[in-house]
């Protein structure tokens, strides 16, 4: 019988620093400019791979979701590899779902980097990020981490240059804004039919925002002031999303914001004794104390992870099984 090969992998959240939404497209998806980071806020996914005859990826989590993306991952990857083998995945969320955190994107992300390598069978360069591209549009930020410029959907990934490690607490309180809601109520309010000027004016304040003079664009934006585009459309639909933005701020965080269409929110702070001192003061919210974290930092947790079934300090990560 073929030896049962397993890992425990990372699946770690991101927060947006800045996202301006722009008109929709023709495929009817929105142009986006954003800054993605991922921060020590994690899941963690367990893969156990038997090689062998083909079989259906099985789930074990303590939460349901129809079509789970880890298991639509998972499937591709098996499809696209031509691997056999009998998958089980066990999924231990931390990341809270609808929060614009992009907990299920991440869970996606780690099964196209993790799979691979136990299964012995690469995906052939580019391949990885296009199957991401058709999970969701946060999924191939997860394939490489740290701080990066997103374009398009936000599939287009830029690397930024690493910022010094932060402190920051993200607040979940119980409220679940759907994505395409939120798009929706953007379009009502009139910002998805753009005129090429407003397109111009909307790229150009993006780019004031993240560009001061005499600094780089990790530690500007760090600095700048809230910006994200959803905030004037979810918080009239959610008050409390608001009250609690004005809270953190408050209490001192700076910057302070939503993450991408929400509904949590993040604010940075000086130091971890501030961040322990703010979080007892959002009530029923649940409350999470995080940092920044580099690519490099991203990166080397995953080799940790992975190194009984690599071989080489390689990105993407590359199996000892492969022939």
């Amino acid at each position: 019988m073929a030896e049962t090969r397993y890992v425990r992998v990372p699946c770690y959240a991101k927060i947006n620093r800045l996202l301006t939404v722009l008109n929709r497209r023709a495929d009817g998806f929105h142009e986006l400019r954003t800054v993605f980071e991922t921060i020590s806020l994690a899941d963690s996914l367990e893969l156990y791979f038997t090689p062998g005859r083909a079989a259906e990826p099985s789930l074990e989590a303590d939460f349901d979701v129809p079509d789970n993306l880890v298991l639509r991952a998972a499937r591709a990857v098996l499809a696209a590899s031509s691997a056999k083998g009998h998958l089980h995945c066990k999924l231990v969320k931390r990341i809270p779902m609808g929060g614009g955190l992009g907990g299920g994107s991440t869970d996606a992300a780690a099964v196209l980097l993790a799979l691979p390598v136990l299964t012995g069978k690469p995906l052939r360069p580019g391949q990885v990020h296009e199957l991401a591209a058709t999970l969701g549009s946060d999924v191939p930020f997860f394939l490489y981490g740290g701080q990066a410029l997103g374009l398009g959907r936000g599939t287009e990934l830029y690397p930024l240059p690493e910022s010094p490690k932060q402190h920051l607490l993200v607040v979940a309180n119980n409220i679940h804004v759907s994505t395409p809601d939120a798009y929706r109520a953007f379009d009502r309010a009139g910002n998805g039919k753009l005129t090429d000027d407003d397109v111009a004016r909307y790229i150009g304040s993006f780019q004031a925002r993240a560009w001061e003079p005499g600094t780089s664009l990790p530690s500007s934006v760090a600095g700048s002031s809230s910006e994200n585009d959803f905030e004037r459309v979810v918080f009239p639909q959610h008050p409390q999303l608001d009250l609690t933005l004005k809270k953190l701020k408050k209490l001192g965080a700076a910057p302070a914001r939503m993450t991408g269409s929400g509904a949590a929110l993040f604010g940075f702070f000086r130091t971890p004794e501030e961040v322990r001192a703010a979080m007892s003061h959002f009530g029923s919210a649940r409350v999470f104390a995080a940092t920044t974290l580099s690519r490099r930092q991203y990166r080397a947790s995953w080799a940790k992870a992975l190194k009984d079934h690599t071989e080489l300090n390689q990105w993407p990560p590359r199996s000892r099984y492969a022939r």
